[in-house]
C-alpha cells in the first residue's frame, strides 16, 4: 500500500501526525505488504500553523500512482479549495482507492469532488463549510462511505488512523497499534 501524505501551508500537524503514527505501523508490524509512504506538496517546502518548517521531497507529483491519499485540515484550507491549481492537482487522485482526511482537509476533498453522493465529517466549526460538498454531515468522530474516510477535529486524526488499520486489517492489528502508541482510547470496532 503506497501512501501520499498531502501536506501544505498552515496545515495543523497533529491533524497529519496522529493518522500518520497510527497508519505507518501497518509497515512496521508487517500487516500489510508493501506499505510505503511519500510526503507531496505543492511546493518543496511548507509551514504548518505554528510555525514548523517541513521539506517536502515530493512536489506536485501524479497521485495516481497512490493507493491511498491523505489530507489533513487547517484553516488555509478555506482559502485552498478554492486555488484551482491545487485542487487540480488533488484530482489526480480520482482513481485511488482509499480517499482519507481529518479535520477541514474534508473541504478539499470535497472541492476535489470527492465527496459527492457521500456522508462525510469534519471539524464541528465547518460543518456548514463541509454541507455543499456531500450527501450529509455526519456528527460523528470519523465517518467511512465505501471507500472515503472523513475525521473530525485534531485528534480525531488518531482515532481515524486506528478505524483505517482496523478496516483494512483486523481487530489483534489496531490492538497491537493501540499498545504500541499507548493509546488506550480507540473502541474497537468489528
Amino acid at each position: 500500500m503506497k501512501m501520499a501524505y498531502i501536506l501544505f501551508d498552515k496545515m495543523t500537524t497533529l491533524d497529519f501526525v496522529g493518522f500518520y503514527e497510527a497508519v505507518t505501523w501497518m509497515g512496521i508490524l508487517k500487516a500489510k505488504e508493501n506499505v510505503s509512504w511519500d510526503f507531496c506538496s505543492n511546493k518543496e517546502q511548507i509551514t504548518d500553523d505554528r510555525g514548523l518548517t517541513l521539506k517536502i521531497d515530493h512536489v506536485l507529483p501524479d497521485l495516481s500512482i497512490y493507493d491511498l491519499i491523505f489530507i489533513p485540515g487547517g484553516l488555509s484550507t478555506r482559502q485552498l479549495r478554492y486555488d484551482t491549481n491545487f485542487i487540480s492537482w488533488i484530482e489526480t487522485a480520482r482513481d485511488v482507492e482509499y480517499k482519507v482526511s481529518v479535520c477541514t482537509g474534508a473541504l478539499i476533498l470535497g472541492a476535489a469532488g470527492f465527496l459527492n453522493g457521500k456522508k462525510a465529517t469534519t471539524n464541528t466549526s465547518a460543518y456548514e463549510l463541509l454541507a455543499p460538498y456531500c450527501s450529509e454531515v455526519v456528527k460523528e468522530r470519523f465517518v467511512r462511505d465505501g471507500n472515503v474516510f472523513t475525521g473530525g477535529g485534531v485528534s480525531a486524526s488518531i482515532d481515524l488512523g486506528l478505524y483505517l488499520i482496523e478496516s483494512l486489517t483486523n481487530d489483534n492489528v489496531v490492538r497491537q497499534v493501540q499498545e504500541k502508541m499507548d493509546y488506550p482510547y480507540y473502541p474497537a470496532r468489528r
